[in-house]
């Protein structure tokens, strides 16, 4: 039987990747009103594209080091989020139906062009970033599980000091609010929507990375996770930023907890559980609708 102790640390590496993959996705809604269906893609771009550059097995052989790959992958995954935006979104961004269909339409197109093109139907991986263990109260962990850890965290918090302490953060939260608001006092919604999509598709990329270094990667690899963030937004609170790192740990430890005391198999089951609960009994979410705090 494994010790609670190693239970928890699995279940706090798991739960801030989880807060990684969540919070561009809550971005985008926050902002735009937008359940994008194209962040699974993102996540696997992002991959692929690390893979690309820091993988041993691609075909472009370049072999570089991991926290090139990272980068690499973010910066890929942001810029083909932003040209979602400017290229499908922003001609249709009035209307959510339509929307949906369209981001759902071309996050499946673009894991299928990543199998046909790029991975095939196997698996791929990246060296890890940092690789062996540390030893923390007599527990082994490894260093990946710590990196993931401290990244997120310094993620959560330069978004939220971005969001709330710069200029272009301010006029985020003001669009998230009112479009037509903030257009009054001279911000372009457009401009601003742009950004957003550009650090969700970085966030997509970012996690995309460290799944694949943490397992291994594979062309469906975005499913699960867009699952995930959806049920952790409606958890925690469609828009809110806090509400999608407590969301993520939440669902982070009650699927940890799940799959090693109850039946491994019932992995993304839990998630689904806790989503159709809070749909019938707190449909807001935690913390409600909020651009970020």
């Amino acid at each position: 039987m494994v010790s609670l102790a190693n239970v928890v640390i699995n279940a706090i590496s798991i739960s801030s990747l989880y807060a990684i993959i969540a919070i561009g996705f809550t971005l985008i809604f926050g902002v735009g009103g937008v359940l994008n269906f194209s962040h699974g893609a993102l996540i696997t771009i992002g991959a692929e594209a690390s893979w690309l550059i820091s993988g041993g097995s691609s075909p472009l052989e370049l072999g570089l080091n991991p926290a090139v790959g990272l980068i690499g992958g973010m910066i890929t995954a942001a810029l083909v989020s932003g040209a979602l935006y400017l290229g499908v979104v922003r001609f249709v961004e009035d209307e959510p139906v339509t929307l949906l269909i369209l981001t759902f339409i071309i996050g499946f197109f673009i894991q299928h062009a990543c199998r046909v093109f790029l991975t095939g139907t196997g698996n791929f991986s990246v060296d890890l970033i940092v690789g062996g263990s540390t030893n923390l109260g007599g527990i082994g962990v490894q260093n990946i599980s710590v990196f993931i850890f401290v990244l997120s965290m310094l993620l959560v918090v330069l978004t939220g000091v971005f969001v709330s302490r710069t200029k272009t953060g301010k006029a985020i939260l003001a669009v998230s609010m009112s479009d037509k608001g903030a257009a009054v006092v001279g911000i372009d919604a457009r401009k601003i929507n742009l950004v957003t999509w550009l650090l969700a598709g970085a966030f997509a990329g970012i996690a995309g990375v460290l799944l694949t270094m943490k397992n291994t990667g594979t062309w469906t690899m975005g499913t699960q996770p867009l699952i995930l963030a959806f049920s952790i937004v409606i958890l925690g609170g469609l828009g809110s930023i806090k509400g999608s790192v407590v969301g993520a740990y939440i669902i982070g430890f009650t699927e940890t907890i799940t799959t090693q005391y109850i039946d491994s198999s019932l992995q993304g089951f839990s998630a689904l559980v806790l989503l159709i609960v809070f749909l019938l009994v707190k449909p807001e979410g935690l913390f409600g609708r909020e651009a970020a705090e």
